[in-house]
């Protein structure tokens, strides 16, 4: 996978890139402020040289606040397949819904806080999902989002187990990995599933349900 990288720590991309090139993934180019990221991307795609996605920070200069979160919501609205990961070191509820609100926002999107790189496991796993068109929450904010004692909108017609397989699926993780944490057999899950895409209003031959059930999930928690 062709990977444009985007972080101002040159520490943090030197950890990330070893971890993404030792794994069969090529990091294109590397950009150490917001404004270059776009730059380059924009650069690539017009060379027809496209990345096959782009992993961002948040905080990067020139601003220093969150100069990257806005270039990967730019990027989305003019590159409409770019799959863009964005890192964090902070949980902030806020950023999560500007981007998977944003334009473009139909799948391929991830944010995961910076601590859960080290996890390689799981990280490699985000990056594979986001570049196949899934989303990828990190399960802290997933957690600082949530307020469960008031359900608003139509989350509020799930069940408990409903919700907890939802939140699940926000994680990003596949039917399989949710039965397993859960304990449940893949035909519960399947049924748990299916009611949710029914209760949000989700027909079957509706495109995306599961991306547009995750961001049900954060639209209204």
């Amino acid at each position: 996978m062709r990977i444009v990288l985007a972080d101002d720590s040159v520490l943090i991309r030197a950890g990330i890139r070893e971890i993404l090139t030792s794994h069969a993934h090529d990091v294109i180019r590397e950009c150490e402020d917001a404004d270059e990221l776009v730059a380059v991307v924009d650069e690539l795609v017009h060379a027809g040289a496209a990345p096959n996605m782009v992993i961002t920070d948040v905080r990067m200069p020139p601003k220093n606040t969150d100069d990257g979160l806005r270039a990967a919501i730019d990027l989305r609205s003019r590159h409409r397949d770019l799959p863009v990961l964005v890192l964090s070191a902070y949980v902030t509820g806020p950023y999560v819904r500007e981007l998977l609100n944003g334009p473009g926002a139909d799948g391929a999107v991830g944010y995961l806080l910076k601590e859960k790189v080290g996890r390689v496991a799981d990280f490699l796993r985000a990056v594979e999902t986001v570049s196949a068109g899934g989303v990828v929450i990190d399960p802290e904010v997933v957690r600082h989002v949530t307020r469960a004692d008031s359900p608003q909108g139509p989350l509020a017609r799930l069940t408990a187990r409903e919700r907890e397989v939802l939140a699940h699926m926000a994680e990003g993780h596949s039917n399989a990995e949710i039965a397993a944490e859960l304990f449940l057999s893949g035909a519960a899950v399947s049924k748990h599933v299916a009611n949710v895409f029914v209760k949000l209003g989700m027909p079957p031959d509706e495109d995306n349900r599961r991306v547009k059930a995750i961001l049900a999930w954060f639209e209204y928690n």
